[in-house]
């Protein structure tokens, strides 16, 4: 059988043809891409500080005498006037009994001047007694009253410094170990002894400072909802502890130094909030967050989805032909997983959300489109 060239010829070109090598570019990357989540949200000043306690006193001895008992345990919590020290009262009680005695004796003493006055007062009215004699029972009356009073007041002293032999809570609050010990002479020498301290831990107060920027936004913000300075007050303060996520003890603002430090540029404010699981201890260092002014129509994305370089903070966006763009963007507060993005983004830009490594700026990308929520990313 004969075969044709021309067959032979096409053979040929189809064999040379199978030995060439072609590159198929692979398909753009997919990756997850949303429109920013549109809403209202509320402007935070946040900054740090510490706790410190509304009240916090030494005990002191304010009579000398022998410690005679600890009526508390170390680290108890006490009821304002409960006795927690008992200084030996013996000689107190002798002394107001002393006191009471010189008192009788000078209420008879005044009791016999005031008839004798009465006596030559009649008497000189009668012309029986001489000027000089009512004079006399005059000073005699006075003198006598006069004594009446310090007795009454030696009495009263007497009494205070009976009652101070019971060292009594002055409010209510946690007192500390004891630094003296039974039988021991307190209430000597130039000092006064301290016997422990009460802390007051219900409610607590938080000191912190802001900047002067901070105080004309705070400022500006209590202004835009109508208030004055006399509703710092009205004014929340959320709290929370370095091991506690968000803020979860709340209160109010309670006081703001009237004037900002030259030095530092900084107010010193402070707030107070009910602490009766005693969650707060004086000395703790604190997150805290001032609620400033709402904001209307924010921007938020998942928080992951911002990226960072030396030029700052940016998004990657799947731009005109789902090319990659990277846009700097200006951040805003934390709202739970997303940002608030306060400069460089438009509402309708789609901005990736997954597989941002497979995202890269000038390159071409396959999206699927998603959907942010508050509570996360959905198909």
């Amino acid at each position: 059988m004969k075969i044709s060239a021309a067959f032979i010829a096409l053979v040929a070109v189809a064999l040379t043809a199978c030995n060439e090598n072609h590159y198929v570019a692979p398909p753009p990357p997919k990756v997850a891409v949303a429109l920013p989540l549109k809403q209202d949200v509320t402007r935070y000043l946040e900054t740090t500080g510490s706790s410190a306690a509304v009240n916090s006193a030494n005990l002191v001895a304010r009579v000398a005498g022998f410690l005679q008992e600890i009526k508390y345990t170390d680290g108890a919590t006490v009821k304002a006037g409960e006795p927690l020290f008992v200084i030996e009262p013996g000689p107190y009680e002798n002394a107001l009994d002393q006191a009471k005695a010189a008192e009788a004796a000078t209420d008879a003493t005044v009791t016999q001047a005031q008839a004798d006055y009465a006596r030559q007062l009649e008497l000189q009215g009668k012309q029986f007694a001489s000027k000089a004699t009512l004079d006399q029972a005059t000073a005699t009356r006075d003198s006598a009253l006069a004594k009446q009073r310090q007795a009454a007041a030696d009495t009263k002293q007497a009494a205070i410094n009976l009652s101070y032999t019971q060292v009594k809570a002055p409010f209510d609050g946690i007192v500390t170990a004891r630094q003296v010990s039974v039988g021991e002479l307190v209430g000597t020498g130039g000092n006064a002894t301290v016997l422990a301290t009460v802390v007051q831990l219900d409610p607590i107060y938080i000191n912190f400072n802001i900047s002067e920027q901070d105080v004309l936004r705070l400022r500006a913000g209590t202004r835009g909802r109508g208030m004055t300075e006399a509703d710092l007050k009205q004014i929340p303060i959320e709290v929370g502890l370095e091991n506690e996520t968000g803020y979860p003890h709340k209160g109010s603002l309670d006081y703001a130094y009237p004037g900002v430090n030259p030095s530092t540029g900084t107010l010193a404010v402070r707030g107070i909030l009910q602490n009766s699981d005693r969650a707060l201890l004086p000395g703790n260092f604190l997150r805290i967050r001032v609620p400033l002014a709402q904001e209307q129509g924010a921007l938020l994305v998942p928080d992951a989805a911002i990226g960072s370089d030396q030029g700052g903070r940016y998004v990657l966006v799947a731009g005109k032909d789902d090319i990659v763009e990277q846009r700097k963007v200006e951040l805003g507060q934390v709202v739970g997983d997303l940002r608030v993005i306060v400069d460089g983004l438009k509402a309708d830009d789609r901005v990736v959300v997954s597989g941002i490594s497979r995202a890269i700026p000038g390159q071409k990308v396959d999206p699927q489109m998603q959907t942010v929520t508050p509570t996360g990313i959905r198909p």
